[in-house]
């Protein structure tokens, strides 16, 4: 598996795009600079755009009033949820008006509701299933309820399995920290609803009415690896989690199918990777392996000289992602 070219913009190319939010289109409290204008260039692109996000902490409605803070034009109906994704998972299990223990917060809680569950914070027999999501105010008391109604036989879902999650402060942890606890104490694994499994991007693409989405997102192991779940197209952007290394040594299941320095890369073409013989080129740059190391030459945009040090790199099983050969190189890149 190789990078991909596309002659023209990713955002006339395919009709909805599902953009990941933390990392993505913002970090914290603040907008990743690009994407205010690159939302609204795809939107006038004729592209549909949906914030898919495996945070089930806040509703829809309170990411898109943050979302429009930021410059960036944004409905509830615009914002999909992995509360969403594990509520209906529940919904389509049980009856209305079933029961459903919140090991979460105020997202979470209303989702369930929505779906036609009823959501409640103690383990009684009457439970029928338990759905975790991150809070920042998370209790041992919740904790303690959920590990209970679990260990009872009530049917495990996690919003997501993500174990950090990017913060102003820096890496932190998210929900799937939390899931280990009851995980742990129970020895039941749950039911995930949110990236990389299929339920959260399902939502998305009925939400949005999508037939050729475009996913977008800044972590290989929930959004990359959830497009290729989903035989969808993937663009990794560089202005989150994922480094140029974890990039390298992405396994074949997490390698994205275009990569840009952030989401204005949406609106743009890529570039054609070519495999050479021993090595493989992109614009300027070209990457020969030398007894099964990367050597690097050649000049021009750096995005391209990791595009070709990709493709070189994934076409040589043998070949050390993470060795002294392959940080020289990125090295030169800037890296």
């Amino acid at each position: 598996m190789s990078l991909l070219a596309a002659e023209h913009p990713l955002s006339t190319i395919h009709d909805a795009l599902l953009l990941d939010l933390d990392g993505v289109v913002y970090i914290g409290p603040h907008a990743v600079p690009a994407a205010p204008e690159a939302i609204d260039k795809a939107r006038a692109a004729g592209a549909r755009v949906a914030f898919v996000t495996n945070n089930a902490g806040r509703t829809p409605a309170r990411i898109a009033e943050h979302l429009t803070h930021l410059g960036v034009d944004a409905t509830p109906q615009d914002v999909v949820t992995s509360a969403e994704a594990a509520a209906r998972l529940i919904s389509q299990r049980h009856p209305a008006g079933s029961e459903v223990l919140v090991v979460g917060d105020t997202g979470l809680r209303q989702a369930v509701r929505r779906m036609g569950l009823k959501p409640v914070t103690v383990a009684t027999d009457s439970v029928v299933a338990v759905v975790q999501g991150y809070s920042r105010n998370m209790t041992r008391d919740l904790l303690d309820q959920g590990t209970l109604a679990v260990a009872r036989g009530a049917f495990y879902v996690a919003a997501n399995a993500d174990a950090t999650a990017p913060t102003e402060w820096g890496t932190t942890p998210a929900n799937g920290s939390f899931v280990r606890v009851i995980a742990h104490a129970t020895g039941v694994e749950p039911v995930i609803a949110g990236k990389p499994m299929r339920p959260l991007h399902e939502e998305g693409i009925r939400r949005t009415g999508a037939r050729h989405p475009l996913i977008v997102g800044d972590r290989l192991d929930t959004d990359i690896e959830g497009a290729i779940v989903h035989g969808a197209a993937g663009l990794l952007v560089l202005s989150g989690v994922t480094t140029p290394l974890d990039l390298l040594a992405a396994p074949e299941h997490q390698r994205p199918d275009y990569l840009s320095w952030d989401v204005s890369g949406m609106n743009h073409t890529h570039p054609a990777v070519d495999l050479l013989d021993n090595g493989a080129r992109c614009g300027g740059w070209t990457v020969t392996l030398i007894d099964g190391a990367p050597a690097l030459t050649g000049s021009g945009d750096r995005l391209d000289g990791l595009r070709a040090l990709c493709a070189a790199v994934w076409a040589a099983p043998t070949t050390d992602p993470t060795g002294p050969a392959a940080r020289a190189a990125l090295n030169r890149l800037g890296w």
